[in-house]
């Protein structure tokens, strides 16, 4: 019997349409913003304390401040970019926390962002500037996105607000166009973040549970024997339910 993909809420939309841990971190995450706009103009333009907390590689590398494969997450370049990346933590984070439970949220979205994090480090040493500065949750929310299309593949989201696609596509759609932008280089919004952010959520998920189990993760009394039990059952019924149809005289035979 196929998984169940399809994702319904009926929630509140101001209630439990935000969820702890997407509420809190949407909350530090603009409460940075506005904090470092109370003294810089523009986040991009540097001071001290962003060049402290902002990733950069030969920090990390060089001088040991692995700190900023956390804090990297909790900076912005601009109005745009925090705006695009707290809609698209409320929209598909949401969906994710309230599958899978806050614990198991917040462990995922770090991974993800740290794990964007140390991407960028690598390939920076590996073929890029390890002076490049980047900034943004934006690895975190691509990791997100994976999983939401990972968990309902089926369900439709508006690409552009305009477009419906199912979530499978976009998924698809927006690796490859951080796959391709990479080649271009780059400000401090990575697509390196982007794309290390899905791989290290793609890596996790296949990693931590079987697809069978991947909208259960959140539950602790799920068990691969209580999923058997509950397959079997759903077939039985299934081939009962043909079966009474099948000698059902009243409504003549049953074409197969």
């Amino acid at each position: 019997m196929p998984l169940d993909t399809r994702y319904r809420s009926t929630a509140s939309m101001f209630y439990q349409s935000f969820p702890p841990g997407v509420k809190w971190l949407i909350i530090v995450n603009v409460a940075v913003y506005v904090l470092l706009l109370s003294f810089v103009d523009s986040v991009v333009a540097g001071t001290p304390v962003l060049l402290l907390f902002n990733l950069m590689p030969f920090d990390v590398l060089r001088r040991g401040e692995i700190w900023q494969l956390v804090t990297y997450m909790f900076l912005h370049g601009g109005i745009g970019h925090i705006l695009f990346n707290m809609l698209a933590l409320w929209m598909f984070g949401s969906a994710v926390e309230q599958t899978w439970g806050t614990r198991r949220f917040l462990q995922y979205y770090f991974i993800c962002g740290i794990g964007a994090g140390v991407c960028v480090v690598l390939a920076n040493l590996a073929f890029g500037d390890i002076y490049q500065r980047v900034i943004g949750a934006s690895g975190a929310i691509y990791g997100l996105l994976l999983a939401f299309g990972m968990l309902f593949p089926d369900q439709e989201i508006l690409l552009m607000f305009l477009f419906p696609i199912k979530a499978k596509y976009a998924v698809m759609i927006f690796g490859a166009i951080a796959f391709l932008s990479s080649f271009q280089g780059g400000g401090p919004v990575s697509n390196l973040a982007h794309l290390g952010g899905m791989l290290v959520g793609y890596i996790y998920i296949r990693t931590q549970f079987p697809s069978r189990r991947l909208r259960y993760a959140g539950s602790s009394s799920f068990s691969l024997s209580g999923w058997w039990r509950d397959y079997k059952t759903q077939r039985a019924k299934k081939k009962f339910q043909v079966y009474m149809k099948k000698h059902d005289s009243s409504k003549g035979p049953w074409v197969n």
